[in-house]
Order: C-alpha cells, then sequence, then structure tokens
C-alpha cells in the first residue's frame, strides 16, 4: 500500500505544482488480483481483477470525485450536486461532507439499490426523487450547474475523468507494464473514457516501459445497450443498476476509447451477468456488484470465441463491492428449516 494519497501520487500528470488536495478518504491503491481459477475456467492464464470496490465508499466513483471535490472546494463552491443511479451518490456525499459542503442527489424513483442510498443518507446528502429515470436527472441537473447553483460532480464534470485516470496508472503499476487488454462495465461511459485516457497518458509520459495500450473492451447490458443499438434506449432496463442508462453523457468517449484502442463495445444478458457475479466470488471470494460482472462475462464470451488469446494478460476493472446491491443476490436463510442444536443434528444438516 501506497504512504502517499491517490492525487499527491499522480500530482504531476494531474495537478498543477502549487494546487493543493487538502480532502483525501484515502480512496485508489485497490488490490489487483490475479484470478487464477476463473482464468483456468476461461482458459486464460494471466487474468486479472482491479476491485474497485475497495475505495472508501466501495466503488471507482471515488477516484474522480476526490479531485472533483476537491476542486469545487478550492473555487469556493457553495454545494456539490450530482445524479446518480447509486455510486455516485454514494461518493458524492461522502466527500462532500468531509469537505464540509452540502450535497444534493437527484435519483430516479425506485430505481436505486438500498445499499448505496443509505450510504448518501447516513452522509447527509439531500435526496429528490424524480419521477423518471437517471437520463432525465442528469439533464436537470446539467440545469443547475449551468445556473450556478452547485457544482456538477458528475463525469460530465473533467475533473472526474482526469481522477479516474488513475485507475490506468495503478494497473500499469502492479504489472510493470499495459495489459494487452482491459475490460469494463459501460453505463455512463465515463469509465472506460477516463480509463482509456490514463492508459495513454502514462505511455506518453514514458511511464509504461514498452508504450502499449491496451485494446478497450466495454460491456453494456442488453437491456441498456444505446451505445451498441447506435440509439438512445429510452427506458432501460437491467438488473445491473449502475449501468441502467440509456443515454451515456460519455457516449463519444467511450467510441473514441473503443474505436482508437482497437478494442470492442458489445452487450451482454442479465444471465450472463448474474452468473459471472456467482463465478466471481465462488472461484475468488471477490463479492462485486452485478454491473462489475459484466465485464468479466464479456470476457468469458471473448475467450470462448478465441477473441483473446489463452497467454494475453486481461485486467477486469470490478468497478464496485457487492453489497452495494445485496438485495440482487438470492438470501438462503429463508428457506432453511432449523435444526436441533445438538452437535449430531448439525453433522447430519452439514452431510458430514
Amino acid at each position: 500500500m501506497s504512504s502517499q494519497p491517490l492525487l499527491e501520487r499522480y500530482r504531476s500528470l494531474l495537478a498543477d505544482p502549487d494546487e493543493r488536495f487538502p480532502l483525501t478518504l484515502g480512496e485508489g491503491d485497490t488490490p489487483l488480483i490475479h484470478a487464477r481459477r476463473l482464468g483456468d475456467e476461461l482458459g486464460l492464464e494471466r487474468l486479472f481483477l482491479k476491485f474497485e470496490g475497495m475505495n472508501p465508499t466501495g466503488s471507482f466513483k471515488d477516484r474522480g470525485m476526490v479531485l472533483a471535490v476537491n476542486r469545487a472546494a478550492n473555487r469556493g463552491a457553495a454545494a456539490v450536486v450530482c445524479a446518480s443511479t447509486g455510486n455516485t451518490s454514494a461518493s458524492a456525499a461522502a466527500y462532500a461532507a468531509a469537505a464540509g459542503l452540502p450535497c444534493h442527489v437527484v435519483l430516479p424513483a425506485g430505481k436505486v439499490p438500498r445499499g448505496k442510498l443509505a450510504q448518501a443518507v447516513a452522509a447527509g446528502a439531500r435526496l429528490v426523487m424524480v419521477d423518471g429515470n437517471f437520463d432525465e436527472a442528469l439533464a436537470a441537473v446539467r440545469r443547475l450547474g449551468e445556473e450556478g447553483v452547485a457544482a456538477v460532480v458528475n463525469s460530465i464534470n473533467p475533473d472526474r475523468i482526469a481522477g479516474q485516470q488513475t485507475v490506468a496508472f495503478e494497473i500499469v503499476d502492479a504489472l510493470g507494464e499495459s495489459p494487452e487488454a482491459v475490460a469494463l462495465p459501460v453505463g455512463n461511459a465515463g469509465n472506460i473514457t477516463a480509463s482509456w485516457a490514463g492508459f495513454v497518458a502514462y505511455a506518453e509520459a514514458g511511464i509504461t516501459p514498452s508504450g502499449r495500450r491496451p485494446r478497450m473492451l466495454g460491456f453494456q447490458a442488453e437491456g441498456a445497450a444505446p451505445i451498441v443499438r447506435g440509439a438512445v434506449v429510452e427506458q432501460p432496463e437491467t438488473v445491473a443498476t449502475a449501468i441502467r442508462i440509456g443515454n451515456p453523457a460519455s457516449w463519444q468517449g467511450a467510441e473514441a476509447a473503443r474505436d482508437e484502442s482497437g478494442g470492442a463495445i458489445e452487450a451482454v444478458a442479465d444471465e450472463e451477468i448474474l452468473d459471472m457475479q456467482r463465478r466471481i466470488i465462488g472461484l475468488e471470494g471477490v463479492f462485486c456488484e452485478p454491473a462489475s460482472a459484466a465485464g468479466v462475462a464479456g470476457v468469458a464470451r471473448f475467450a470462448k470465441e478465441g477473441r483473446i488469446h489463452p497467454s494475453e494478460g486481461v485486467v477486469c476493472i470490478l468497478t464496485g463491492h457487492g453489497l452495494k446491491d445485496p438485495d440482487i443476490v438470492a438470501g438462503e436463510e429463508g428457506s432453511l428449516t432449523p435444526v436441533s442444536a445438538d452437535l449430531g443434528s448439525i453433522r447430519r444438516a452439514m452431510g458430514l
């Protein structure tokens, strides 16, 4: 683990020499896990999971939020505001609280998992539920930003994208080289845009030894796949709530990342996503939220079709912790029949 805060560690690529970043919650420096058992199942020798669920609020959003809120505070913002399907609201609320700023969150009614909503509420965010989807919530937030009511901290804020580049820096630092491919879920598309920018920046700065840049592989859910379809999805639907977005704010950035890297953006079914979520924790002990598993589900398909060579280094970015969206995982406790508390009964129930 690094002793330096994230923004200080990568200051030369992110900031002006005299810029100060007093706010940090210990974001970044997340584990890069060699997924040996899952890799064996998929036929990949060098499969890695970058587990962003280990960030302070449990998702990758903290990387960009720490820069956005630091700069908002430095510029004298009176408050911050965001639209969110959950992860952004949790992150914005936490960093705003640490900065002493009010945080306003516009949420699509009935579409935000309790694990994410609880974080925002606990941090004191002021919530507004709208009878609409995320895209409509973001449109309203954009207007508030234009009117100067508050600093917008969605990924339309370039500071968010700049901070999220650090996931690419850390991947290269950990491997000592850029992997051949990087896979991740695509919702509002800021993360694939930022990750690609980070790999490019590291290569252009001469930090990546070979100068190699990975193929960027993005995966949307079939019911929320506007980039794949080439058209806005008016009513996106998927169990992967973090990517239930029909009109991504960073659409063009995602397409540029795909095209410039020689990568792909495709769709996976909800069934593939949930199956992979179970496989990731069952084989590697890593509990990620459903959206995170979309990228790994896509890699599984690519490996099966021979579109990824077994020897290639592949990093799947797991964007959020499974406890963010626990209701998706079917609980077993309610279906269990109690047994006597004696050892014999317990042993028989265990099948031992």
